[in-house]
């Protein structure tokens, strides 16, 4: 029985914790409880030194000693204030009235509306909540199905884990070692992408069920000519501003994410005092939120820590990267693999466990494949993107339904959500087969030719011959 367990460590700890997280105990106390009993056990059997657990200490101060982190509170509080701030009810009304005469209009103006609101408040709550309250009562009123309504709006929410500045792709980049800045401009492509696929889907729902997705009638489109022209404006300039305070800034180089967040959240603040909406209750509900999701997040982080740490003392990392690297398929089969897990493991865990429990487990395998490990967040954050949108853990659909009148049934709203979850799914299929959408974006590498050659000119005189080439691979080293 020893010998089992001195051989079977690491596969029996991933499974403790498997079996923990079924059974619904809360992540954090999970990861901890298992990480202390396999530690302990690991130092009884001979595995670990009882000195390697002092390094948790060193662990856990690299927690709060990490400033990218910082960036969580501050996206965290912007999309608290712009949700109450009026921007999205300017957008929506803007883009319902300019697309309100074509089928799916309003499903257009959601989609472009929450891709919008997901390159400004970077979080899902946000989105999700502000479109349901203002889209969601219009869209029954002009007939479109509830299914079709309720999936789209939970969807275009949705959008904002992949559009920069997504908080998604901030803990993705931490935990892959990756500049923050790198992984919003991979996103770029990608996120594009999955808007015109939503797009997509809606022309051809408007093809195949014109009933469905009605056109607003003519009463309904009160404004047009320069009154439409100036309410898209109105919602539009604040929503770019906004955009290049926070991703302009950081692409061009003169801000961090962290930086970038806290000018985002004084953004977030003028554009509510700017609509009269600036409150002190306002801003109270906002921290209270902020608190609660920080909160949960360095809780998670400090389990996944050390969790991560006993998985290692006893050998988890050779035995995860053995078992990835030798898959058949190769860089093929490891992708392909990966992702089913991902999107299986998505039904039972949210995005935040998934990035700090499953996704440093794949970051050697990864390195070992030479697979572009901002690539790999991308493709990763596309794919989390469904952990949105189906049960136990479809956030989207949740605050959906808590917005949602009682006359629309729970069964609808996760119903509607499937064609969505399938879209999301050929996006991932679409950055596998095209990783150029990724890695069009980033920044190249400088490449220095180790064979350049250097030539010195003869002199005027006549007598004087050329000098022989220097060649870097075969000069002598300057001791």
């Amino acid at each position: 029985m020893i010998e089992f367990l001195t051989h079977n460590m690491a596969p029996l700890m991933f499974a403790g914790l498997i079996l923990f997280m079924l059974y619904g105990y809360p992540a954090a106390f999970s990861l901890a409880a298992v990480g202390l009993f396999f530690g302990l056990l690991g130092v009884e059997l001979g595995l670990i030194e009882p000195d390697f657990l002092g390094n948790l200490t060193f662990q856990l101060e690299s927690i709060v000693r990490n400033d990218l982190l910082l960036a969580i509170p501050f996206f965290t509080l912007m999309g608290a204030i712009l949700e109450r701030s009026g921007l999205a009810e300017d957008l929506l009304e803007g883009f319902g009235q300019l697309f309100g005469g074509l089928r799916g209009g309003l499903s257009y103006a959601v989609i472009l509306v929450g891709a919008v609101l997901g390159a400004i408040t970077g979080t899902v709550a946000a989105s999700v909540i502000a479109m349901g309250l203002i889209s969601l009562p219009i869209m029954m009123r002009y007939g479109y199905n509830v299914r079709h309504a309720t999936g789209v709006i939970a969807a275009s929410g949705t959008i904002t884990q992949l559009i920069p500045p997504s908080l998604v792709l901030v803990v993705l980049a931490d935990q892959l070692g990756q500049p923050v800045g790198e992984m919003y401009k991979g996103a770029i492509g990608p996120s594009l992408v999955q808007v015109l696929l939503f797009m997509a889907w809606v022309l051809i729902l408007s093809i195949i069920r014109p009933q469905d997705v009605p056109a607003l009638p003519p009463e309904a489109r009160t404004l047009r000519g320069w009154p439409l022209a100036v309410r898209c404006i109105r919602g539009m300039v604040p929503s770019l501003a906004l955009i290049f305070i926070v991703l302009g800034t950081i692409f061009i180089g003169l801000a961090s994410a962290t930086e970038a967040g806290a000018m985002g959240v004084l953004g977030a603040l003028a554009l509510a005092a700017m609509n009269r909406r600036l409150t002190w209750n306002m801003v109270y509900q906002g921290m209270s939120t902020t608190m609660r999701i920080t909160a949960m997040v360095v809780m998670i982080l400090i389990g996944a820590r050390v969790f991560s740490l006993v998985f290692q003392g006893v050998g988890g990392k050779e035995w995860i990267e053995g078992f990835l690297v030798n898959l058949p398929g190769g860089e093929v089969g490891f992708l392909i693999f990966i992702n089913i897990f991902v999107f299986i493991i998505a039904f039972f865990l949210d995005f935040f466990e998934i990035a700090f429990i499953i996704v440093p487990l794949l970051v050697p395998a990864a390195e070992a494949l030479g697979i572009n490990l901002v690539w790999l967040g991308v493709l990763l954050g596309a794919n989390m993107q469904t952990s949105f949108m189906h049960p136990p853990f479809g956030f989207a659909l949740f605050y959906l339904r808590g917005i949602a009148p009682p006359t629309i049934k729970t069964s609808d709203i996760y119903w509607g959500a499937i064609p969505w979850v399938v879209l999301q799914l050929i996006l991932v299929g679409i950055v596998i087969a095209f990783p150029e959408l990724v890695t069009y974006f980033l920044d190249k590498e400088i490449v220095v030719d180790p064979n350049m050659e250097i030539t010195v000119p003869g002199f005027d005189n006549p007598g004087a011959t050329q000098a022989p080439a220097f060649d870097l691979n075969t000069a002598p080293s300057i001791q």
